[in-house]
């Protein structure tokens, strides 16, 4: 390889192709703003991924231990409305535990890791590419997370609907449950930081859902809080490479999000490996990327935005709740749309 890349950005999609780069034998450096471990407002289940992209990144060992999740369970008004089995199962794995371990296997293969470093983002010179996470955006979307022990579900993936809000479970490590919200912004809801998802979750109409929650063990440090969450179709014009979340943020409903990082990071390597032997010019690598981006995420991203507002208005959610109970609502046909 004649040529370097850099990698701005060190979490699911800025390690996925450091991964899949450094198997390659290319030259790679990531930089990373924070450090590892830590906790991220993240669903934390890995639905749609498949194996060929599993295999290219790496990725086998690092999901090994990850929990199957085969069922969920959709609630609405705090009562199960709809129990469905995906095609394949989703895997469960913390934050926490799979951005070290990325990052260890990253270093590992050969890879230079640059932790606690911040990039001069309005830089963009060949062979960078920014996986920085979201974009921020109007304050209209709130998203809160922690771990809890002491919280047994109902089935292996609980999704609840309230008004102006959505709240996922799932089982992650050394038996806890990941509860995770996306949430309209209420600016006449003050709450201390030990108690604002249940505030959230009281405001909502989940008030059964925060009793639940109320006498289970907290693990304080997972509490983390995201504002000024958006949802887009990704750029395409420009002079950066944005991969993940910088390229484009899915309603977390879908359940697609850590799928859509790891897919967008092996979509790159092949054109990005062209360029650092010097076969391409970075103008044609952008471009490439791009399109395969748009190929690949276009329909899915256009399909989660028309449906994202049947999951957090309850007019909506009535109608949504009413066509699941009648069994017509398309569940499997959707799911394929949406992964």
């Amino acid at each position: 390889m004649t040529r370097s890349i850099e990698i701005v950005g060190g979490g699911l999609a800025g390690l996925g192709l450091g991964l899949g780069l450094r198997r390659a034998g290319a030259d790679v450096t990531v930089f990373e703003a924070g450090s590892y471990p830590r906790h991220r407002v993240c669903g934390e289940f890995i639905s749609g991924l498949g194996e060929t992209t599993i295999a290219r990144l790496g990725l086998q060992p690092l999901l090994a231990d990850a929990q199957r999740l085969d069922e969920v369970e959709w609630y609405f008004g705090g009562r199960p409305t709809r129990r469905q089995r995906p095609p394949s199962p989703a895997l469960a794995v913390s934050r926490y535990v799979l951005d070290a371990r990325m990052a260890e296997a990253f270093i590992a293969a050969g890879g230079r890791l640059r932790t606690a470093t911040r990039v001069e983002m309005g830089e963009t010179p060949e062979g960078r590419v920014f996986s920085t996470g979201r974009r921020r955006a109007s304050p209209a979307w709130l998203g809160l997370k922690l771990h809890a022990s002491g919280l047994p579900l109902t089935r292996a993936l609980e999704f609840h609907l309230g008004d102006g809000a959505y709240v996922g479970l799932c089982p992650v490590e050394e038996g806890r449950t990941n509860v995770c919200g996306l949430f309209r912004q209420r600016p006449d809801l003050a709450a201390p930081r030990e108690t604002v998802l249940a505030a959230y979750l009281r405001a909502a109409g989940l008030g059964a859902l925060a009793a639940r929650l109320d006498p289970a063990e907290v693990c304080p440090e997972s509490r983390c809080a995201v504002a000024g969450v958006g949802f887009d179709r990704g750029a395409t014009t420009g002079e950066r490479m944005s991969l993940g979340d910088a390229f484009a943020l899915i309603p977390p409903f879908t359940g697609n999000g850590m799928a859509m990082a790891l897919q967008s990071a092996e979509l790159a390597i092949d054109p990005l490996l062209a360029w650092a032997r010097g076969e391409s010019r970075w103008a044609d690598t952008l471009r490439l990327v791009r399109r395969r981006l748009r190929r690949r995420f276009g329909c899915r991203l256009a399909a989660a935005e028309l449906l994202h507002p049947f999951l957090h208005d309850p007019p909506r959610q009535r109608w949504l709740a009413a066509t699941a109970r009648a069994g017509i609502l398309p569940l499997q046909p959707l799911y394929h749309l949406l992964h």
